[in-house]
């Protein structure tokens, strides 16, 4: 049955890592091969199995984080991050800086991708760690659920996006919808989470090269326009990009410009240019320092990098293994509520691959013939699917990989710590789809 290949080699996983300590590059790569060994993919193309999933993760996110981190370590080493954390304190407070991490995440998360606004704000969240000794959780948690939230459940996300194109549903009405849930449950968790018992035991370093260890004086640091502006460029692009493409649909060179300039890849060099310019020689640093930074900002992701690629080699085994379609087959015939159902398919699609976008697009092919003359507002089913998508993050997705490895995390903690926020968030998300349904109804909208 392949759930239980699923199973056993998650079981795998976890004793190669944790009893046996072997490398998460190899130990993801030696468990891919023996899901592909079993789920019946032939000797000879096991390896280009195992390459394509790595060459379209590695291809998503290697420009998006190395980029980032380069970005992240050359206003680390010019003061910049500090200048930025040091005003956040001055405005909220140590007692709110959970607040203002979960405000930043949320607004630059809206239509920033998970990897891209995590690679931009990370190093405020370590630098704030550093100024107030806090727990490195305490501050980088809060973050990430906000921007996890922000991704997983509405549009201009890819999955959110994919399967409102599935649906015809209006993109537009289902992000006004969705802000309705995202907001209110991600705050509660992004602000409960790091307060549990169990997470609060957890105590990780910040991973080395990815922040300065420098304290800089006042007067050391750019001022806080700058700082401000070199961190929110990438953000400005990338975000004018999706509106401008959410409000025309038109064609013509300057709407090819701004896609142009707003993918994630070219804002994010455009925004390193401006840092080499900003915090280089205009500050009194040589280039050859500026090099430097970013020099250490790869080599410190060189691991990171090798670890998501393998958990994309991973998730392409289990897809190509044809998992995908035995769920697909196996929940035709349930007769339950039709939201409950895509809801649940892109959940268990969600824990079998690993992959959320994979997850929202097979589970709304499944649910697109229940929508018809069910009543169920077509925006209402977009959101089931994208809530479903975010459940149970583990070791087939190269997103919980990113988490620990930023994180510094073990195994077992990183489970402990993503993979029940994302359940958690995944079931409040139901539960508000469920009650926006039933307010549309009464609404008659």
């Amino acid at each position: 049955m392949p759930l239980v290949v699923v199973a056993v080699s998650v079981l795998a996983l976890l004793f190669l890592m944790t009893k046996l300590r072997l490398n998460g590059f190899a130990a993801l790569l030696l468990v891919a091969v023996g899901v592909a060994l079993v789920q019946g993919i032939g000797l000879e193309e096991i390896p280009d199995v195992l390459a394509e999933g790595i060459g379209d993760q590695i291809g998503d996110t290697m420009l998006t984080i190395g980029l980032g981190a380069m970005v992240g370590r050359v206003m680390g080493d010019s003061g910049a991050a500090q200048r930025i954390a040091g005003r956040l304190l001055d405005l909220c407070g140590p007692r709110w800086v959970q607040v203002a991490m979960v405000l930043s995440a949320m607004l630059i998360g809206v239509t920033m991708f998970y990897e891209v606004a995590f690679v931009i704000i990370v190093p405020v969240a370590f630098t704030l760690v550093r100024v107030t000794r806090s727990n490195l959780l305490w501050v980088g948690l809060p973050m990430s659920i906000a921007l996890s939230t922000m991704h997983s459940f509405l549009p201009p996300h890819p999955g959110p996006t994919a399967v409102a194109a599935t649906f015809h549903a209006s993109v537009g009405l289902t992000l006004f919808y969705g802000l309705f849930i995202a907001v209110p449950a991600g705050a509660l968790i992004a602000l409960l989470w790091p307060r549990l018992p169990f997470i609060r035991r957890m105590n990780p370093t910040i991973p080395k090269g990815l922040v300065s260890e420098r304290v800089f004086e006042d007067e050391d640091m750019p001022g806080m326009g700058l700082s401000l502006g070199v961190a929110l460029l990438p953000v400005v692009l990338i975000a004018g990009a999706a509106v401008t493409d959410l409000a025309d649909s038109g064609d013509g060179p300057v709407l090819h410009f701004v896609a142009f300039i707003g993918s994630a890849p070219i804002a994010l060099l455009l925004t390193l240019l401006v840092a080499i310019w900003a915090f280089g020689p205009r500050m009194g640093r040589s280039l050859a320092e500026v090099s430097t930074s970013c020099k250490e900002a790869a080599q410190a992701m060189a691991m990171i990098l090798l670890v998501i690629g393998a958990g994309g080699a991973f998730k392409n085994v289990l897809v190509e293994g044809g998992i995908s379609d035995y769920i697909k087959d196996t929940t035709d015939g349930w007769s339950i509520s039709p939201i409950i159902l895509a809801w649940l398919i892109a959940a268990i699609l969600r824990v079998a691959l690993g992959s959320a976008t994979v997850a929202v697009v097979t589970a709304s092919g499944v649910a697109l013939p229940l929508l018809a003359g069910s009543g169920i507002h077509a925006e209402v089913m977009v959101l089931a699917v994208s809530c479903g998508s975010i459940a149970f993050s583990h070791v087939n997705d190269p997103g919980f990989w990113m988490f620990k490895e930023y994180f510094n995390l073990s195994v077992i903690d990183a489970i402990k710590a993503r993979t029940s926020y994302t359940t958690v968030l995944a079931i409040l998300g139901l539960g508000g789809v469920l009650v926006l349904e039933q307010v549309l109804d009464v609404l008659k909208v």
